[in-house]
């Protein structure tokens, strides 16, 4: 069997590790170390596992005092016969405790600042060439009276209701005469293990006030709808001083009145004169450029896409740019003077086109109907009676 890895060494932290950088580390190597974020590696949930295994001994002040004192052996039954077992007084009242609603050690409230979101509609053309905005972001900031200690004078104190556990521990007796603990979050300190004696009038001892913050956004070339941006340490402020959340700004991109965005590339519409159509020729097409000259050749029909290389989205954080796709509409003249309409005759009579073909109306094909079956008739007829 592989030998057990230094559970400091897992987390990436020193002996002398506070529980809140023990914290901090996990959070930190378990985004890392995520099966989802790791897939190709086959090791990856053995890895995953392990350092959760680390954090759940060192979290614990009780476990973390064991390891520190045996190692591993303090964890595995390793330890010979009569010595000292790494749990104290471990015994048949922490075996109750455990059935009977009790036990573990409770994790204080995480002081770190709230992470927030934040929403903004731009247009496609910011979202093609980039743009800049300033934001009014309410929050929780940092008390400026007390610098966010939450304390008018002097500081926070263990709390003497809890010892600066966090937790209490209440001991009853059950129906078979044993005793068992439960633990409860401490009421006196909210579970933060501290109290402040002299609270800032200011913010009530949070350290913390409702805030309004005007923040310059700067959003890159090619964002689409749904592309975040995060402004680190722009959330909310952290409980006494404590580490400030995130700010997530979240991209809508509007419709355009022209344009339709496929990815990197965009589509549009355009009229076609029906004479460009059939002969060729020239067309000045809008773009988020200006105007381009888009080459039509002969006899193009209506839907043909024809494409302009280079003139649709820009990919993020990159130079390449996607393509302007025109769909063209032929358009037929439904106002033509004499002239036109005998040239478009000499056209016709050239292509051997029958123009004044004039479709039979609906009577007309009644009748034609009717003097068939007639005419039916009367040939059945001659053949019954010999006439």
């Amino acid at each position: 069997m592989a030998e057990k890895r230094d559970y400091y060494e897992v987390l990436g932290v020193g002996r002398t590790a506070t529980p809140e950088e023990i914290k901090k580390a996990y959070r930190q190597q378990a985004r890392r170390l995520h099966p989802d974020v790791n897939r190709d590696d086959p090791h990856a949930e053995e890895h995953f596992k392990e350092l959760g295994e680390a954090y759940e001994v060192l979290s614990d002040v009780q476990k973390r005092a064991a390891y520190d004192r045996f190692g591993h052996a303090g964890f595995s039954g390793g330890m010979g016969g009569g010595a000292e077992s790494p749990f104290g007084d471990f015994g048949i009242n922490d075996i109750f405790e455990s059935f009977f609603g009790g036990g573990g050690q409770m994790q204080r409230p995480d002081p770190r600042g709230a992470d927030l979101r934040y929403d903004v509609e731009i247009t496609l053309e910011e979202a093609a060439f980039g743009t800049e905005r300033t934001i009014r972001v309410p929050h929780l900031g940092g008390c400026e009276t007390c610098h966010g200690t939450g304390a008018e004078t002097g500081g926070p104190i263990p709390c003497p209701a809890c010892h600066g556990t966090g937790q209490r521990r209440q001991t009853s007796t059950n129906f078979f005469g044993m005793q068992f603990s439960t633990i409860a979050p401490c009421e006196q300190c909210g579970a933060t293990g501290e109290v402040i004696p002299h609270p800032c009038r200011t913010c009530g001892g949070q350290g913390r006030l409702r805030v309004v913050e005007e923040l310059a956004l700067k959003i890159p070339a090619g964002v689409d709808t749904g592309s975040r941006i995060r402004h680190r340490g722009k959330g909310d402020a952290g409980v006494r001083g404590a580490e400030a959340g995130d700010l997530m700004v979240v991209i809508h991109v509007k419709q355009h009145a022209r344009f339709q965005r496929r990815g990197l590339d965009l589509i549009s519409e355009m009229p076609l004169p029906f004479t460009t159509a059939a002969l060729g020729g020239k067309l000045m097409v809008p773009t988020l450029d200006g105007e381009e000259e888009l080459t039509i050749p002969p006899g193009t029909q209506t839907g043909h896409l024809l494409r302009l290389r280079g003139k649709g989205m820009p990919e993020l954080n990159s130079t390449h740019r996607g393509d302007l796709h025109v769909m063209v509409n032929v358009v037929v003249p439904t106002d033509l003077p004499p002239r036109q309409r005998e040239l478009l005759r000499e056209l016709a009579h050239e292509r051997k086109e029958n123009v004044d073909f004039k479709p039979k109306n609906v009577f007309q094909k009644v009748k034609e109907a009717v003097e068939e079956v007639v005419d039916d008739y009367r040939d059945r007829s001659k053949e019954a009676f010999g006439g």
